[in-house]
């Protein structure tokens, strides 16, 4: 009897690494095509590649200028990449089977359950409805802000393709913009760093992309049942401390600087020092030279992008609420305490573990990937670091590394950031073998700690 062979079954966090690969390579091939590119020639495909793993994992590292490098068309393969990378494609997807009116499976629940990092899959459905609802909203009235500022200085037609591009581009948390070709190549909002209305838009758009679409929904329906759950608690005080800290920290290391706060009158060196605090939580976005800053500060964006936006968010890093659960765990140690508390709380041991298992991870993948690149890459270690940490929290600032690195570097960066965007317990699910219920427990032991 004729054996047929085994059906290959995925689990979600395969399907998820597997679908955002497909993705990023169709990206790399459209983007290498002459009709991409603004000289009308054939692109390097490692570096079509780059800037396609960029897009896709919402980064905005690139090794050439988007503005003056693309055609009209690889700007738009590039701002769709970062919408589809941004949400998920499996939000897409589901958008799509919304629209043909077709019922969401039992599979793609468990996999939109992955991709937006949900405990369960209880309201996954209407959760995405919120999130596409939540998206094209926000994005439509910061491109209309930003379309009426830029026609000053853009005309009409111009400002409106701006507004639109860049709205997507910040909400997505992406970094990447157009005005290389206004005010010359990675030159980023370097020429608003004063203006009031695009640094305000583009921080509101950075928040609300980063802190996720879970918490927006709680802040929406907040007046109708009058309670924020404990994840949107956590998310909204971490998120509100790190800025403020970040900007104080900012302004007071970068105030006599020169290169960057120096030039700037009041309003400036307070707009920038925010917008430098806000952007590191994996936006990418500068209003002033990052190379150009002064050590400590850069070290300091270092330790904000590794922290990285919120869960079930556009943005990448550690999360906020990791960082919130290990700070808990030194403070409960420090007290003596068992447990850990917020708001009245106490965490879970699974949500504990969870957190320390990405911490450890995450460290080590950065610290491994910024060692080999210290070898293959003739620049200081400093600069090395920020740049594989801001690939691993799918930033996108830089120091200058980006467009000097080795085919190796071009290839190492391309990865982290790949890792970074689906989180390093996604890709350890994806890659390890299947987990297997434990019919046993051993014996507690007890060692010395410290």
């Amino acid at each position: 009897m004729k054996q047929f062979p085994k059906k290959i079954e995925l689990t979600p966090p395969q399907i998820l690494v597997i679908g955002f690969a497909l993705i990023i390579l169709i990206g790399g091939t459209l983007l290498s095509l002459p009709i991409s590119s603004a000289k009308g020639e054939s692109s390097p495909f490692l570096d079509a590649l780059f800037t396609a793993t960029s897009a896709t994992c919402v980064t905005g590292l690139v090794v050439v200028d988007t503005g003056t490098t693309f055609s009209v068309f690889g700007q738009i393969v590039i701002i769709l990449l970062i919408q589809v990378g941004g949400l998920g494609f499996m939000t897409m997807a589901t958008l799509v089977a919304f629209v043909l009116k077709k019922r969401i499976s039992l599979k793609e629940r468990l996999i939109l359950q992955e991709a937006m990092n949900q405990g369960s899959m209880e309201g996954i459905v209407r959760l995405i409805r919120k999130v596409i609802f939540y998206s094209l909203t926000i994005e439509f009235a910061a491109a209309v802000l930003f379309a009426i500022r830029w026609s000053f200085d853009l005309g009409p037609g111009r400002a409106i393709y701006y507004g639109i591009w860049h709205a997507i581009s910040f909400f997505n948390n992406a970094g990447f913009d157009l005005f290389g070709s206004v005010t010359g190549p990675f030159s980023g909002l370097t020429a608003y760093a004063d203006d009031v209305l695009v640094n305000v838009v583009s921080m509101g758009l950075i928040i609300l992309g980063g802190i996720g679409f879970i918490v927006i929904a709680d802040v929406v329906d907040y007046k109708k049942c009058r309670k924020l759950s404990l994840h949107s608690k956590i998310v909204l005080s971490m998120t509100a401390a790190l800025i403020l800290v970040g900007a104080v920290v900012m302004f007071i290391f970068e105030y006599s600087n020169p290169k960057t706060l120096g030039s700037l009158n009041w309003t400036g060196k307070i707009l920038a020092s925010f917008f430098q605090s806000v952007t590191p939580r994996t936006a990418g976005a500068n209003t002033i030279d990052i190379g150009g800053m002064r050590q400590a500060s850069q070290f300091f964006m270092i330790i904000l992008m590794f922290i990285g936006a919120s869960p079930g968010s556009t943005g990448g890093g550690v999360k906020t609420t990791t960082f919130t659960v290990l700070i808990g765990a030194v403070i409960a140690m420090i007290r003596g305490k068992e447990d850990i508390v917020l708001f009245h709380y106490r965490l879970g041991r699974d949500r504990i573990m969870k957190a320390t298992a990405i911490i450890f991870l995450a460290l080590m993948l950065v610290v491994l990937v910024a060692m080999v690149l210290s070898t293959t890459e003739d620049h200081s270690f400093l600069m090395i670091l920020f740049e594989v940490t801001s690939a691993f929290g799918t930033v996108g600032l830089t120091m200058g590394l980006t467009s000097d690195l080795t085919t190796f570097g071009k290839i190492l960066i391309a990865l982290m950031m790949f890792a970074g965007r689906l989180g390093p317990l996604t890709l350890a699910y994806a890659l390890g073998p299947k987990a297997e219920k434990e019919l046993y427990r051993y014996p507690e032991g007890k060692i010395t700690i410290g």
